[in-house]
């Protein structure tokens, strides 16, 4: 007699495939739509029926054990296959799932957004989540699927691959100019205003070296967003050090010591190996790469005019 198919999992193999990829429970139980309960419900649900752990806790988050892994690949072609079923054209298979993406603020709204909106059009049953934040590339499981992170990583588990080298350039208004003086040389700089990140929230690297080429200045409005950089040097609060990728956009800001001074960082793009297997995430590194590779920035109409 043919054993009977427990269905309720097929919930669990979901639950477990997802926890796998993000190394959370809350994260994984955000993106089915259930509470944390529910997610430990189902896996526990899950272990017992094939009678070992498929999980276990470690300081990265919660890994794959050998049972686990041999779960996985049933989940992952429960997955595949429900994907086939909505299939609309035998050429292009349709791509749904849940993405998450940790990146600095100017990559998400400038490249990622951009990017992501036109791979959604053509899948609509993508949803991306993506968290703006400026950190290095995080040890531990941090409940995305990818992240972009300023600098080489230096991670385990993970794959990294660079997306693309940018540069850090001065510039100012020419308000600012006129009240404060244009500076001719590095040593000018003492002098005047930076308008940067937060010193002691500064956790990159890449970020931090950057003014170590300059001569100490006062800081005038430091924030950890770029946005906020960006409207503080517009508003003559002092020189900015600012991506070129943006600033060469606006005509307002002014170059200075160009010739002088450039700053050279580069994007890079982390995924960890069970995310990387999704469908959905390998089209997101896609649709990024491709950007990336295309110089593809969206500039917002950040306003030419600004209050005097």
């Amino acid at each position: 007699m043919d054993r009977q198919i427990d269905y309720r999992h097929l919930e669990s193999l979901i639950a477990l495939l997802t926890v796998a990829r993000l190394g959370r429970y809350t994260a994984a139980a955000a993106v089915l739509g259930v509470n944390h309960s529910t997610i430990s419900r189902r896996i526990d649900a899950l272990q017992k029926a094939m009678g070992g752990h498929l999980l276990t806790h470690t300081p990265n988050g919660w890994e794959l054990t050998d049972l686990g892994r041999r779960a996985m690949a049933s989940a992952e072609a429960i997955e595949q296959a429900v994907a086939a079923i909505s299939t609309e054209e035998e050429d292009s298979p349709a791509l749904s799932g849940h993405v998450r993406l940790a990146a600095p603020d100017a990559f998400s709204a400038h490249l990622a957004a951009p990017a992501l909106a036109k791979l959604q059009a053509k899948h609509p049953q993508l949803v991306f989540e993506i968290v703006s934040e400026t950190t290095r590339a995080r040890q531990t499981r941090t409940g995305m699927d990818l992240e972009i992170v300023i600098g080489q990583p230096n991670v385990r588990k993970a794959a990294s691959t660079k997306l693309m080298d940018y540069e850090l350039r001065l510039y100012a208004t020419a308000e600012y100019l006129a009240a404060h003086g244009t500076p001719q040389q590095l040593s000018d700089l003492a002098g005047h205003s930076l308008n940067y990140y937060i010193d002691t929230a500064l956790t990159v690297d890449k970020l931090d070296e950057a003014t170590s080429h300059l001569p100490p200045m006062h800081r005038a409005i430091s924030s950890t967003s770029i946005a906020v950089q960006y409207a503080a040097t517009m508003n003559h609060a002092g020189l900015g050090l600012l991506p070129v990728f943006l600033s060469k956009h606006y005509p307002n800001l002014i170059p200075v010591l160009h010739e002088q001074f450039s700053y050279r960082s580069e994007y890079w793009l982390v995924g960890r190996e069970e995310a990387l297997r999704s469908k959905a995430v390998q089209a997101t590194v896609r649709a990024l790469n491709d950007a990336a590779a295309n110089d593809a920035w969206f500039i917002l109409p950040f306003g030419e005019q600004v209050p005097n």
